[in-house]
């Protein structure tokens, strides 16, 4: 056949042909430009509408859909000052907003939106007309924290109870792991009054309500935060108190012990565990979650089978303080099974959600 007559012939196809070449070819080169300019864009422009406190505010909308959606508040606790001279948690409703931590700081000044909540006999911890000029979240858990020239006038007395309320307070939310103070755009290696040294951040390493005990060598001992409780009234409350434990063996059995034998009577605090209470075994951590098994005396009544909510919430908080235990297990020599003080059975481990609540940024 002629070859002039088969392109003329074929010409239809080979039109139809290079069309859809040039279709997908132009698709192609739409979809690699887009890929590129994807790849190229600056790290700015993709996150133009994001800020320091993403996180903070991804995870408080998880807290929101996970917890209560009551009312328009979210429970948090707030580290305030006790007449005692104690920083000492209280759990307050506060409106759910998305800047979490400085809401939180807000409510930790004296004379703030906090005057109305405090409860008797506490008071806020940073001087009145203090004002929160910013928050920053690094990627390394460091929330730096600037305040106003106001903040400077505090009680020098008290400036070791101001830093340590206000890390205990933001160090509540689990992006946070210390903070760092800056006062009007400086920041500060010291307290600004009696120049209490800070470095670079306070954590709750550092401790709180710090006491010390006799007889105890230190060089032998670690330090950890025991839950004491106390009653104000009508109210019982636990308050945190940082002292040196001997080490031995086994330091959750020792944490126990020292728990058993009660705070200082210097303190003030409250001893509600029975004096012949004796403690059978620490199990090994398991997921978590540490086994305790203690003698009959640990009852508040034994034809009842049930402790006392004190009891249970100061072995709790003391034990869940410490980041690689998350939860308790109780049982009881010759017991079947134990029950709180409203009859339900302690058929799983305790958390410390059930006596405060979580928060994340």
């Amino acid at each position: 056949m002629n070859i002039r007559v088969m392109i003329k012939r074929l010409s239809p196809y080979l039109l139809i042909a290079v069309c859809l070449i040039l279709i997908v070819g132009c698709q192609s080169k739409e979809d690699k430009e887009d890929e590129l300019e994807e790849l190229d864009a600056p790290q700015e422009e993709m996150n133009e509408t994001e800020t320091d406190e993403t996180d903070i505010e991804e995870d408080a909308e998880r807290e929101e859909e996970a917890g209560d959606e009551t009312a328009g508040t979210v429970a948090r606790e707030l580290y305030l000052l006790s007449k005692e001279g104690l920083v000492v948690p209280q759990i307050v409703e506060l409106p759910r907003v998305e800047e979490v931590a400085m809401q939180a700081l807000e409510y930790l000044i004296d004379d703030g939106p906090v005057t109305n909540l405090l409860p008797n006999g506490f008071e806020a911890v940073l001087p009145a007309g203090t004002e929160v000029l910013g928050v920053n979240l690094d990627e390394n858990g460091t929330l730096v924290v600037d305040l106003s020239e106001e903040f400077t006038e505090y009680d020098g007395a008290k400036e070791r109870q101001i830093i340590e309320a206000m890390t205990y307070t933001l160090t509540q939310f689990e992006s946070v792991d210390r903070i760092r103070l800056w006062i009007n755009g400086y920041e500060q290696t010291e307290m600004p009054v009696n120049g209490m040294p800070i470095g670079n951040g306070y954590s709750r390493v550092n401790g709180i309500n710090i006491m010390d005990v006799e007889g105890v060598d230190l060089m032998e001992s670690e330090a950890v935060t025991l839950y004491y409780p106390t009653q104000l009234g009508s109210q019982f409350y636990h308050v945190p108190v940082t002292q040196h434990i001997e080490q031995g063996e086994n330091l959750n059995h020792g944490i126990v012990e020292a728990l058993l034998k009660g705070p200082s009577y210097e303190s003030g605090l409250l001893h509600v565990f029975n004096p012949n209470i004796e403690l059978l075994d620490v199990g090994e951590l398991n997921e978590g979650v540490l086994s305790l098994e203690f003698t009959e005396e640990i009852l508040a009544d034994v034809n009842e089978a049930y402790i006392a909510d004190e009891v249970i919430e100061t072995i709790v908080l003391t034990l869940t303080d410490r980041p690689d235990i998350s939860g308790v297990n109780f049982s009881v020599e010759n017991v079947e099974q134990i029950f709180n003080e409203h009859g339900v059975p302690y058929s799983e481990s305790v958390t410390r959600d059930v006596f405060v609540p979580t928060g994340s940024f």
